[in-house]
């Protein structure tokens, strides 16, 4: 049986606001409204007084030869395995998913995303490899079986669990559509267990303003990447944040914010959690 969600506390004012004791807790969620639909949900559920606006967004790349002649050494069978860190990176390489009601979020479970559906037959000898539920999501709305998704949602733990290349000459290779932002954490990983890992960049990450009306005082602000977190102090200054995951956390120290909570995984739920109890404690 599992415990109850603790309440939202009662809060007064966050700092440099003239709001009165006993009101609901503010916490800015970094994305887009359709993809904090569900945490936004859990939040006010709990009594928190949510928000989200992105402040990051996706854009294709300027030049997008390198990615087009990535797909056609994808359709000649040249890889054995891709590997996906986003779900920007699954739009970018395969294009909009034919199921439209795919989550953008990570709220199911990494066995429930291998299962999903089997392989195209278009690609039906490349492994696809997930960084995480919604990246594998993603995938199977394109009919692809996902082979691997890690126990742990970053490049770090993807590379972790990632099978070492057999001994081929020359290395297998892999293929790698990264955003211009990312770091070489998965590509070195690769490397070291014997795989030649073709590093693709397919789309840009570029800043989008908040509103306004969202530059006010938060009692904490939920960031999903580095990129968002270095995005929120760039726009709000410093602030009080829970993290998606602890890469995310160290961007967000790096920065100034003060970081509350990470979350136990890259779930809806687990967020809403770490918002709850880091604010309890606090």
């Amino acid at each position: 049986m599992t415990e109850p969600a603790l309440p939202a506390p009662e809060l007064p004012g966050p700092a440099g606001s003239t709001g009165s004791a006993g009101r609901r807790p503010a916490v800015l969620v970094a994305r887009t409204p359709e993809r904090a639909a569900g945490l936004l949900t859990l939040l006010s559920e709990r009594g928190f007084d949510p928000v989200a606006a992105p402040v990051i967004e996706r854009a294709p790349v300027d030049d997008r030869a390198e990615l087009d002649t990535a797909r056609e050494r994808l359709a000649r069978g040249d890889y054995d395995w891709v590997a996906l860190t986003s779900v920007n990176a699954v739009d970018a390489l395969l294009g909009p998913a034919p199921d439209a009601e795919v989550a953008r979020d990570d709220t199911t479970s990494a066995e429930s995303v291998v299962r999903a559906r089997p392989a195209g037959p278009a690609t039906a000898s490349v492994r696809w490899a997930a960084v995480g539920p919604a990246t594998g999501r993603a995938l199977a709305a394109h009919g692809l079986e996902v082979a691997l998704v890690p126990g742990t949602a970053t490049g770090a733990g993807l590379a972790e669990a990632f099978p070492a290349a057999p001994d081929d000459l020359p290395a297998p290779r892999v293929l790698l559509p990264l955003g211009d932002l990312a770091s070489d954490t998965l590509r070195g990983g690769l490397a070291a267990k014997g795989w030649a890992a073709d590093v693709v960049t397919a789309y840009r990450t570029v800043t989008r303003e908040l509103p306004g009306e969202l530059r006010r005082p938060y009692d904490v602000v939920v960031v999903a990447s580095g990129s968002a977190a270095r995005q929120v102090a760039a726009q709000l200054g410093p602030q009080r944040v829970v993290a998606i995951g602890e890469p995310s956390a160290r961007a967000a120290g790096a920065v100034g914010h003060t970081v509350l909570a990470v979350a136990a995984e890259p779930t809806d739920e687990a967020l809403a959690d770490a918002v709850t109890e880091a604010l309890v404690r606090t």
